[in-house]
């Protein structure tokens, strides 16, 4: 899984040859859906930049952007502006990539399905893959304004090269979640009810299972906390399909703006104090331990030679840890972190 070359511009599509042959796959769809989200996030989000006061007067910083091929096929695009007035660093990256994975790759992606091969006796090696996804990150200057994070994404691999025959595997991941600083009930059960909007459109099920999920997937174990207030989050997912889930995924991926956007401008100009600014940069040393430790995206990129300037993007510019810091009870630092600790129903 090499890193990636450095382009003068993105082609109008990653996909090639046999890849990109059908314009109604499922894989160039799924291409045409996450740089058309991506494109949308980037262009609302500099709005919102350009109409900011967090950070001083003077105009809204932009995204800047960065496409790259991968030798191996396919390719991405980092978009990221940083240092703004109402984001601290916002990343809104695409990638669309193919080829063969070696088997501690594969067990990076899928490491349930690499163990259950393992333990009926299939020999690891090299797997056909294919796959897309967008991901994005969003830390806001004002510490009552939460960060945000979405990824949704597409994955098919092919029989092992040393194993003909065996059916094409495919599936779709992805989630929303909210971080903040600051327990703002409001903002929450709105973020809350736009997924669960989108979710009970398809199934009824769907919010209060991706819900766990999402409580449970963004654990730090070794602090026995969440890493914020959740959302939605979703793996491995192929028990509808194929058309359905594809849709879903794009409902999803529709729905960060309206979930999202509407909380930014009512806290992106809050008064806040330096202690306030402080309880953000302690949380946002949490952000980062999860993401280095327990990130299956994360480690997957470390693992297989990724491009590490896209791998490491999710991290904020400024973090803070402090020796045996302990919030007063009662406080309200004291009820985000009971509230890692404790997760909530929120609607």
């Amino acid at each position: 899984m090499e890193g990636g070359t450095s382009e003068p511009a993105a082609p109008a599509t990653f996909l090639r040859g046999e890849e990109g042959a059908s314009p109604e796959s499922a894989r160039a769809r799924f291409e045409r859906m996450i740089r058309r989200v991506q494109a949308d996030v980037c262009a609302e989000l500099e709005a919102v930049e350009g109409s900011g006061t967090s950070n001083g007067g003077g105009g809204g910083a932009l995204f800047r952007e960065d496409a790259w091929t991968r030798p191996g096929g396919g390719g991405g695009i980092s978009r990221v502006l940083q240092g703004g007035r109402v984001f601290e660093k916002a990343a809104v990256n695409v990638s669309v990539v193919y080829g063969v994975m070696p088997p501690e790759a594969y067990r990076a992606a899928r490491p349930e399905a690499a163990a259950a091969a393992a333990a009926g006796g299939d020999k690891a090696g090299p797997v056909p893959f294919f796959a897309a996804g967008i991901s994005s990150v969003i830390h806001p200057v004002n510490p009552f304004a939460p960060t945000m994070h979405f990824n949704y994404r597409y994955f098919e691999t092919e029989a092992p090269k040393d194993a003909p025959g065996a059916p094409r595997q495919w599936w779709f991941g992805g989630g929303t979640d909210l971080t903040p600083s600051y327990i703002i009930e409001e903002d929450i059960k709105h973020f809350h009810s736009v997924q669960k909007q989108v979710c009970d459109s398809y199934d009824p099920s769907f919010y209060p299972r991706f819900k766990k999920w999402c409580d449970d997937y963004f654990y730090i174990k070794h602090r026995g906390e969440r890493r914020g207030v959740g959302g939605i989050f979703f793996d491995d997912l192929n028990d509808y399909d194929q058309e359905t889930l594809l849709r879903f995924a794009t409902d999803c991926a529709d729905s960060v703006l309206p979930a999202y956007i509407p909380i930014i401008e009512r806290r992106k100009d809050t008064l806040f104090t330096e202690e306030h600014k402080a309880w953000q940069q302690l949380r946002r040393g949490r952000y980062v331990e999860f993401n280095l430790v327990y990130d299956r995206g994360t480690t997957f990129g470390l693992k297989t030679g990724g491009r590490i300037e896209s791998i490491l993007v999710s991290l904020p510019l400024t973090a803070r840890w402090e020796y045996d810091h302990k919030p007063e009870v009662g406080s309200e630092e004291w009820k985000l972190l009971d509230t890692c600790i404790n997760p909530r129903e929120w609607i």
